[in-house]
């Protein structure tokens, strides 16, 4: 006993009290409407028959991959609105907090000399490098400790702008080293001072987060003072 074939067309169910003039309706096994366009009859008497989907199920799959697409684009939206500025908070605590920690390190850090070099012009050479170096390693951990775990934050945020201030001050006080390649393009050091901008601009995202929250923890809280109801009068 042989198997017959797979139907190709997998139609479940004609129409046939429509009008002779008008297309042929069909459905196939997911209940989709489509429409006959041609039949052929092979000499053994197979019938293949050739459909489209009809305009009403055009229009319903458009409108069902547009709401998946929207529902799709609504749950990045909500989980980036949720869960970016804290991903960038971290991130960029963790990138401070590793730059801190090889200033401990004689040699280590490839910033090391021109920090100290840096540090000489601020102060008039009034602090000696190596504590500068120290000193300037232990800020850079402590902001980089606030900013993983998020203590502190109100209050590290200014330092973390002066710190900002403080690695970008090479390129005024020492643009030949930094650069002084060919056709004036940036050195190695100069690449390296010129990536804080990144970091400069991460902090005003930062900062202007925190105080639009505070601002709002604010308002919430006048409005819940306001709503409270009185003491009674007896």
């Amino acid at each position: 006993m042989t198997t017959p074939p797979p139907r190709a067309s997998q139609l479940v169910r004609l129409d046939d009290d429509l009008d002779p003039a008008s297309p042929v309706r069909v459905f196939t096994d997911d209940g989709a409407e489509h429409s006959i366009v041609t039949a052929e009859c092979s000499p053994t008497g197979a019938m293949t028959v050739h459909v489209e989907p009809t305009r009403q199920t055009h229009q319903r799959a458009t409108l069902t991959s547009r709401i998946l697409g929207n529902n799709l684009d609504a749950i990045i939206h909500r989980w980036l609105q949720r869960y970016s500025i804290a991903l960038l908070r971290i991130s960029m605590g963790a990138v401070i907090f590793g730059f801190g920690i090889l200033k401990y390190f004689p040699g280590i850090s490839p910033a090391e000399d021109l920090v100290m070099k840096t540090t000489q012009l601020l102060t008039f050479e009034l602090l000696p490098g190596r504590v500068a170096l120290v000193l300037f390693a232990t800020v850079e951990c402590c902001i980089g400790l606030s900013l993983i775990t998020g203590w502190g934050l109100r209050l590290i945020i200014y330092l973390l702008a002066l710190w900002v201030v403080g690695i970008l001050s090479p390129v005024v006080l020492l643009p030949e080293r930094l650069f002084s390649g060919p056709y004036h393009a940036p050195t190695l050091e100069g690449q390296y001072v010129l990536k804080d901008i990144i970091l400069l601009t991460a902090t005003l995202v930062i900062a202007i987060r925190l105080r639009r929250r505070k601002k709002v923890s604010a308002t919430k809280a006048q409005r819940d003072a306001q709503a409270a109801p009185g003491p009674r009068r007896h």
